[in-house]
């Protein structure tokens, strides 16, 4: 389904102007002094000047033209030579490369500066060559993500695979200090305890749901191996692109769908014809289910999730993933009328807590205040009672009498 996002080839022109052969822009730095032999490729060369073009002059009247044309007539009955100017101009153009600077100093200060914004912002994106060298390296830890956590629904009940799935939340946290992409990303002790909260809160409400009876089944390898790929895969993006400005994210999208359907369909073939797990057609109603899924669960749902990873950060992108489970109850409460026990109310309560907890200390970037309290109570536990010694309380005996009485 993500290579519907590769219409945008057809009818977006600036991603059509990505595929003509034209010369690449690249951002130069404007204080080195010189251009190493290696980055030549990356300069454009491209003419000052258009070519050129005539076109015939136009005078305001007669006067003007016999007078630039032709001589006196006394000249001409004298036989002297006359002077005759061309009929035509001829016209070139400054190159568009050139002409920017010429175009910025016609603006206003401040739309000259939000000029140049757009023009850097232009340049610092990445060009389409190495969009689908990226989504080419992170294809495949998509495939496995998706692929371990549908596993693991069909061999385990759905409150155990969120309560593991969950795990992805400590996952990210562990490899985003190891592979920060900002200084927001690093180990705080805050943070874990933010991340055991939403675990706790899954586990309440996964623990009344009846169908849970063996809290290690089978397929909960499954379900600690979907949530590592899905915080490697958020990790490492998030790593390898610094902003949303840099990436086209419907692209990016667009060549995952590309890569995954030429480097898995062989495998498609493998299982069917080895009978470990069969194809079957699907019947209309299941074609107009797994429309409607991917579309809404897959091609909308994950771009606007990765937008809002690269505006936040990688754990809160992860733990917002786990309120789709409250968010489900609540939908249930009020279009289907579900009643819900206790339990489930008091469980959606941590889980709201530790998103707005983690939002609220990458936001405060190193501030770590549980382990500022922690600090504080140690110290206040295990602090020595100083002994005074008898010079130090001369030190401190006060030398005028306070309470006496002055004449």
């Amino acid at each position: 389904m993500f290579m519907l996002y590769l219409l945008g080839f057809i009818f977006w022109k600036p991603w059509r102007s990505q595929c003509s052969s034209k010369p690449m822009y690249a951002l130069v730095d404007p204080t080195s002094s010189e251009i190493e032999e290696n980055d030549c490729d990356y300069v454009e060369a491209e003419p000052l000047l258009s070519e050129s073009v005539f076109i015939p002059i136009k005078y305001h009247d007669d006067g003007e033209k016999s007078s630039g044309n032709e001589s006196d007539d006394s000249s001409s009955k004298q036989s002297v030579k006359s002077v005759h100017f061309n009929q035509v101009t001829e016209v070139r153009h400054l190159s568009e490369s050139q002409a920017d600077d010429a175009l910025l100093a016609r603006l206003s200060y401040a739309a000259s500066l939000r000029a140049q914004e757009s023009a850097f912002r232009a340049a610092n994106k990445l060009p389409m060559k190495q969009v689908a060298r990226i989504a080419l390296l992170f294809c495949i830890l998509w495939f496995l993500g998706n692929l371990s956590y549908q596993e693991a629904l069909s061999n385990t009940e759905a409150g155990i695979v969120n309560i593991l799935s969950c795990s992805s939340g400590l996952f990210t946290l562990i490899l985003a200090s190891i592979f920060p992409a900002n200084s927001g990303d690093r180990f705080t002790l805050s943070k874990f305890l933010a991340v055991a909260m939403s675990i706790v809160g899954v586990s309440i409400i996964s623990s009344e749901d009846k169908g849970v009876q063996n809290f290690f089944p089978p397929g909960a390898v499954w379900s600690i191996l979907g949530a590592f790929f899905y915080a490697a895969y958020v990790v490492l993006l998030r790593r390898k692109v610094d902003s949303e400005e840099m990436l086209d994210i419907p692209m990016f999208f667009g060549f995952v769908g590309l890569f995954n359907l030429l480097l898995m369909w062989p495998g498609f073939i493998f299982l069917h014809y080895t009978k470990v797990e069969e194809f079957q057609w699907p019947s209309q109603h299941q074609w107009l289910l797994l429309l409607c899924n991917g579309l809404i669960g897959t091609v909308f749902s994950e771009l606007l999730w990765l937008w809002g990873c690269f505006l936040t950060s990688s754990l809160i992108a992860t733990l917002s993933v786990s309120l789709t489970i409250p968010f489900t109850i609540f939908f249930d409460i009020f279009l289907k009328k579900v009643d819900y026990p206790l339990p489930f109310f008091l469980g959606t309560l941590p889980m709201f807590l530790s998103f707005f907890a983690v939002a609220f200390l990458t936001h405060y970037e190193n501030w770590d205040p549980v382990l500022v309290g922690v600090n504080k109570l140690v110290n206040l536990c295990f602090r020595k009672a100083q002994r005074v010694r008898d010079i130090d309380y001369e030190q401190t005996e006060s030398l005028i009498n306070v309470n006496s009485e002055y004449t």
